[in-house]
């Protein structure tokens, strides 16, 4: 490394925020424009560690080291060749990934670990000013075509990969826009949507075909895309919810998470949506579910004008440091703050939703829960804990359980697991010529893992396709 005692001289710093009570009134990204002298100084902090774990802990193994030594020499055009080497769409990861090469970097066994998330967003947003990044048409076509089924993270990556190979891709969306979860799931004051559409309009330009409006399964049937392509690969993620079966369940104001932040994206981007509209504004919201998706609800409510936000979780609360039982580097369990919690909720921890009390209209206007205690990972019931929390608007944010069977999956008799996902040996899936990537396969996981696993099916794909055309 360039700077051998950068990790003993500079402290790590990221961006400012802006003000809480600003950033709520609006949708825009909450970070303020920053210098590239803080960038170059916190790629200093990289350590000569010998065995860099950060590699071993990305799911894509960006070169880490390597593109922080090239950005704290100044020389961008070479740190973005490195990430753009293994990593796709580092726009993306590097405002949205919840970095795990950061929880097993070296320096963090006992100081704060090097700030690889926003030294990669700097390098891809610096190669975008500046022009570097153009589009790159394959000199030689094949004419082999391989139809993607979604355009979420894992779709456009397969979708980009074998572009690059040559082959004749087509992305089918049956949303009227791509991007899948990065479009209508995260929202835009974590990922503003002209950083999708900028990577979008890039693959556009680059070759890659994108038909909207078109869901595969009904729209059209998964047997006329066989007839038509040598290649399909499932990407359309795990999209049916994890519910919560209790008495009140169907009371008008309880939905899920999803349905609440989809809109809102629509909203934000001037799409136009037929379901009825689903508000926070002067209600009592209360969000079920303590991940990233239950935070992306608080700080949406918030935006909306929400009169209070409760936020309730299921487990126990995190410590502050690591545990004995969670040493490094492993990512660490610990207590953690979301953007969207700095703007202003109440969060409670170890507690049961027991029933959704609605008032005459059938309307929600409160919820009945309990405290909980854990034993030997099971919880029991606290006595004399009951207690009913006033509630207009519930949103449930607990997770999601396997893709949509029903159309596509149905169609091709493609088998699956006991979990509901799709089973797939190497990336292919028990019918001939299909392949899938990301969530629908693996289940609910993060976004540099649907990039990797794009990645991997465009892979397979291409040995598949290869070794077709030699017979």
């Amino acid at each position: 490394m360039s700077k051998i005692t950068g990790f003993l001289e500079v402290d790590r710093e990221l961006p400012k925020t802006r003000d809480t009570q600003t950033r709520i009134e609006d949708y825009k990204e909450l970070y303020i424009p920053h210098t590239e002298e803080l960038t170059c100084k916190q790629a200093s902090r990289c350590m000569d560690c010998g065995v860099p774990f950060c590699h071993n802990a990305c799911p894509l193994g960006n070169m880490i080291p390597e593109f922080n030594d090239a950005v704290y020499n100044e020389d961008w055009n070479k740190a973005a060749d490195l990430l753009l080497e293994t990593n796709n769409f580092p726009e993306f990861t590097g405002r949205i990934c919840p970095a795990p090469c950061e929880g097993s970097c070296v320096l963090g066994i006992n100081r704060e670990p090097v700030a690889i998330e926003l030294i990669e967003k700097s390098i891809i947003e610096k190669a975008f000013e500046s022009d570097y990044i153009k589009p790159n048409v394959p000199e030689n076509r094949s004419t082999q075509k391989v139809a993607i089924i979604g355009s979420g993270p894992a779709g456009l990556a397969a979708a980009d990969q074998l572009n690059k190979a040559g082959y004749n891709v087509t992305v089918f969306e049956r949303d009227s826009e791509p991007g899948g979860l990065l479009r209508y799931g995260i929202p835009d004051f974590k990922l503003e949507k002209w950083v999708v559409e900028r990577r979008v309009n890039l693959m556009k330009q680059e070759g890659i075909q994108f038909v909207t409006d078109c869901n595969v399964g009904f729209t059209i049937t998964g047997d006329r895309i066989l007839s038509e392509y040598d290649a399909m690969v499932l990407a359309g993620g795990s999209t049916i919810p994890r519910d919560i079966n209790i008495t009140g369940r169907n009371l008008k104001g309880v939905h899920f998470a999803m349905e609440f932040l989809a809109q809102q994206n629509k909203i934000v981007s001037g799409i136009e949506f037929k379901e009825e509209a689903i508000s926070a504004t002067d209600k009592h919201v209360i969000v079920i579910g303590g991940g990233d998706t239950g935070s992306d609800c608080i700080g949406t409510s918030k935006r909306q004008g929400a009169k209070s936000i409760v936020q309730f979780e299921l487990l126990t609360e995190p410590p502050k440091d690591r545990s004995q039982g969670n040493p490094w580097p492993e990512w660490p369990l610990i207590f953690r703050t979301s953007s969207s919690h700095e703007e202003g909720c109440t969060r409670k921890w170890s507690i049961l939703t027991k029933a959704f009390v609605g008032n005459k209209k059938g309307e929600v206007e409160g919820i009945q829960t309990v405290d909980i205690e854990w034993k030997e990972n099971k919880f029991e019931e606290i006595e004399g804990t009951e207690k009913t929390y006033p509630c207009d608007l519930a949103l449930l944010a607990v997770g999601f359980l396997h893709p949509q069977k029903e159309g596509l999956l149905t169609q091709l008799n493609i088998e699956l697991d006991v979990r509901g996902n799709v089973i797939v040996d190497k990336y292919r899936t028990t019918k001939e010529a299909v392949f899938a990537a990301g969530d629908i396969h693996r289940g609910q996981s993060l976004v540099v893992w649907a990039i990797q696993e794009g990645r991997e099916a465009a892979k397979a794909v291409d040995g598949y396709l290869s070794k077709k055309n030699k017979t």
